[in-house]
C-alpha cells in the first residue's frame, strides 16, 4: 500500500523530475515507510511506500526490469500473488516476494492483459520502454484511485487529486457538469470527471495504453453481467445463502495477506459484524476491533455502541472504543477536509477519519464492511426499484437518489453556471439503460456498484484510512463475491427489507441483535444539526473573498441558508448548507478553483 505518481513527456521532451518530486512528497501520509523516484527520459515515476508486508530492496519502487526494459509504480495489494507466482515461476526468476515483481512477470507473459490475471485492488503505472508506451490500469471496483492531469504536452497521474495540484500547471477551474453531480448526488462525481477542469480519474475496471506520442486506448476488462445464470437455476435459498458464505469467506480470508496483525472497523452492523464472525471462524484469536461514536445533537443519537460491544463480547475480540466530543469536532473536521482528496459531504467521512487516527497506532490493516449495502441491496431505494418494470428504473432512481433536481439547482447554483439539459440525468439513463441488467433492481445495483460506490463509500474509507498510513481492504468488494451477487435472483437480495440472502446469514453466525436492529451507519450529528462552531466555520468559508470571486452559488441563498441553517435538508437527508459549505472549504483548504 502507497501512494504513486508519475509523468509521461511527449513529442520527445523529457519528464520533469522536479514535479514529479513534487507529487511524491504530497503523498507521504499514504506512504509513511519510504519513498523513491525514477526518470526514464520521457517518463519519470514516483513512490510513496506503506510497509505491510515485508520485502527486501529488491522489492522496492519504482521497480526497474533492465533485462525487459520495464519500469513500475503500484499501489494496492495483490491476493492471489503466490498463485501467480507458482504459474509463473518456470520463466521467471523471483528475487522477492512482492505483488510489484508479480505484476511485472504477468505483464511480460500476458501483455496488457495481464490485468485479467490479477485478484486484487490496485492502481498501477507500468512503463514499456521496448513498446514505447505507459500501462495505466485500475482494479475492477476502483478501490485504488488514479488521478490524471494534462499539462501542456505532459500527462500526470498520481494517488490523489491535491497530489496533482501540487506539481502545478493543471486547471484548476470549476468543471459545472461535475458540480451538477456533486449536488444531484450527495457529493459524488463518477470517473472521469472530477470537481476540477483539468483533472480526470481512470474509471474501474479499465487499461488505459498510453504511447510516447500521445495517442491512448482504452480497454474496460471487466463487466459482470446482472442476469440470471443457467448453472443457478436449480439453487434454492439455502444453495444461494451456502455459496455467498464460502465466497464472503474466501473474500475475508485472501485480505488477512499480511506481516501485520489485521484488525476490524466494527460499527456494530451486520456488514462489519459479519466480518469478525467470519474471521473468528477462520481461527483469528484476539482480533483487534474499532468503533466511534459521537455527543448527540438535536434529536440524532451519536453512537451505536451497544451493538458493537455485543459482537466484540460474543467474539472475544480486544475491542477498542472511541467517543468524540463535539468541542473537538471543529479541529476534526479541518483536518478531515484537508485529508479528502476530492470534496466529500457524507458526515461519516469525519468519523472515518477519526477513528483511522485512533487505529493506526494499533495496526496498519483493517477489514472494512464498506460495499455490502451497493452489492447485496440494503438500501430502501433498491426496495422501490425491485417493485418496478425494468423500463421504469431511472424514474424510480431518481426519486429516492436526487438531492436536488433541475428546479433546485436552478435555485441554488449561480445562472451561469447552471449547464444546459440535465446532464446528471443523462448519465443516470445512459447507465441504466444499458444491456446486460434483467431488472430495474439489477439495473440500479449494477449504476451503484460500478459507477457510483468508488465515488462515495469506497472514496471515503480510502481518502481517510490512507491519511494515516493505515491499509483498509474491503472484502465485501472481492470481484468472485460481486459477480455472484450479481447473478442472485433480486427477491433474494431484497428479503427482511434489503440484504435478505446475508441477514439469513448473519443468522447462522452472529447474535440475532445484531441481525434484526434497525440499519444503522456512522452517525455525526454535529455535521447534520448545525450549530456553534463548525457553524461558523461554514459561514466563514462562504462569505471569504475566494467564494464570492468563485461565485458558484446564488448568494440570496447562501444568505438564506446562514439565517436558519438547519431548516433546508435535500429529500435523501443532508443539510443543503452543510453540501455548500464542505466544497468552499474543501477548495479554499487546497488552494484551488
Amino acid at each position: 500500500m502507497c501512494g504513486i505518481a508519475g509523468e509521461i513527456a511527449f513529442r520527445g521532451t523529457r519528464a520533469d523530475s522536479e514535479a514529479v518530486g513534487r507529487m511524491t512528497a504530497a503523498l507521504a501520509e499514504r506512504g509513511p515507510d519510504g519513498h523513491g523516484q525514477w526518470s526514464g527520459g520521457w517518463v519519470g515515476l514516483g513512490h510513496r511506500r506503506l510497509k505491510v508486508i515485508d520485502l527486501s530492496e529488491a522489492g522496492a519502487q519504482p521497480m526497474v526490469d533492465e533485462d525487459r526494459g520495464l519500469s513500475i509504480v503500484f499501489n494496492g495489494c495483490i491476493y492471489n500473488h503466490r498463485e501467480l507466482r507458482q504459474q509463473l515461476r518456470d520463466d521467471y526468476e523471483f528475487r522477492s516476494t512482492s505483488d510489484t515483481e508479480v505484476i511485472l512477470a504477468a505483464y511480460d507473459r500476458w501483455g496488457e492483459d495481464f490485468v485479467d490475471h490479477l485478484v486484487g485492488m490496485f492502481a498501477i503505472a507500468l512503463v514499456d520502454r521496448a513498446r514505447e508506451q505507459v500501462v495505466l490500469a485500475r482494479d475492477r471496483l476502483g478501490i485504488k484511485p488514479l488521478y490524471l492531469a494534462q499539462v501542456g504536452r505532459r500527462l500526470r497521474f498520481a494517488s490523489t487529486l491535491p497530489a496533482l495540484v501540487a506539481a502545478g500547471g493543471a486547471d484548476t477551474s470549476i468543471d459545472d457538469v461535475a458540480l451538477h453531480h456533486y449536488l444531484s448526488w450527495h457529493s459524488i462525481v463518477p470517473a472521469p470527471r472530477t470537481i476540477l477542469s483539468g483533472v480526470t480519474k481512470l474509471p474501474p475496471a479499465t487499461v488505459r495504453v498510453v504511447e510516447a506520442c500521445g495517442r491512448t486506448r482504452d480497454r474496460v476488462y471487466w463487466q459482470p453481467d446482472y442476469i440470471r445464470r443457467a448453472e443457478h437455476a436449480r439453487w434454492a435459498p439455502e444453495d444461494w445463502q451456502q455459496a455467498v458464505h464460502e465466497a464472503l469467506r474466501t473474500a475475508v480470508a485472501r485480505r488477512l495477506v499480511a506481516d501485520v496483525p489485521v484488525g476490524v472497523l466494527l460499527s456494530g452492523g451486520l456488514d462489519s459484524s459479519l466480518l469478525v464472525a467470519l474471521l473468528a471462524e477462520a481461527g483469528r484469536q484476539h482480533l483487534s476491533t474499532f468503533s466511534i461514536g459521537f455527543d448527540a445533537a438535536g434529536d440524532r443519537a451519536g453512537d451505536e455502541f451497544s451493538y458493537s460491544d455485543l459482537v466484540a463480547e460474543a467474539f472475544g475480540t480486544d475491542h477498542h472504543r472511541l467517543h468524540i466530543t463535539t468541542t473537538d469536532l471543529p479541529v476534526a473536521v479541518q483536518d478531515t477536509v484537508a485529508a479528502m482528496t476530492e470534496p466529500m459531504t457524507s458526515h461519516d467521512v469525519t468519523a472515518f477519519h477519526l477513528l483511522s487516527a485512533a487505529v493506526s497506532a494499533h495496526v496498519k490493516v483493517v477489514q472494512s464492511g464498506q460495499g455490502a449495502d451497493e452489492v447485496f441491496a440494503g438500501y430502501a431505494y433498491h426496495q422501490a426499484a425491485a417493485a418496478v418494470p425494468r423500463n421504469t428504473a431511472l424514474d424510480t432512481f431518481i426519486a429516492a437518489f436526487t438531492d436536488h433536481d433541475r428546479t433546485g439547482l436552478a435555485g441554488i447554483l449561480a445562472p451561469d453556471r447552471l449547464p444546459p439539459g440535465d446532464p446528471s440525468r443523462a448519465l443516470l439513463a445512459e447507465h441504466l439503460a444499458a444491456p446486460g441488467a434483467e431488472t430495474a433492481l439489477d439495473a440500479v445495483l449494477r449504476l451503484d456498484t460500478h459507477l457510483l460506490m468508488a465515488d462515495d463509500p469506497v472514496k471515503r474509507v480510502d481518502s481517510m484510512t490512507m491519511a494515516f498510513g493505515l491499509e483498509a481492504r474491503v472484502p465485501f468488494l472481492d470481484q468472485d463475491l460481486v459477480e455472484l451477487a450479481a447473478a442472485c435472483p433480486p427477491e433474494l437480495k431484497t428479503a427482511r427489507s434489503g440484504k435478505g440472502v446475508l441477514k439469513d446469514l448473519g443468522r447462522s453466525i452472529l447474535p440475532a441483535e445484531v441481525v434484526d436492529r434497525p440499519k444503522g451507519y456512522f452517525p455525526v450529528p454535529a455535521l447534520c444539526h448545525l450549530e456553534e462552531p463548525i457553524l461558523g466555520m461554514v459561514r466563514e468559508a462562504l462569505r471569504a473573498p475566494e467564494a464570492r470571486r468563485r461565485g458558484l452559488f446564488r448568494t440570496e441563498t447562501v444568505e438564506d441558508l446562514l439565517a436558519q441553517p438547519n431548516a433546508r435538508h435535500a429529500p435523501t437527508g443532508p443539510n443543503v448548507l452543510w453540501q455548500l459549505g464542505l466544497l468552499e472549504m474543501w477548495l479554499q483548504r487546497h488552494g484551488v478553483g
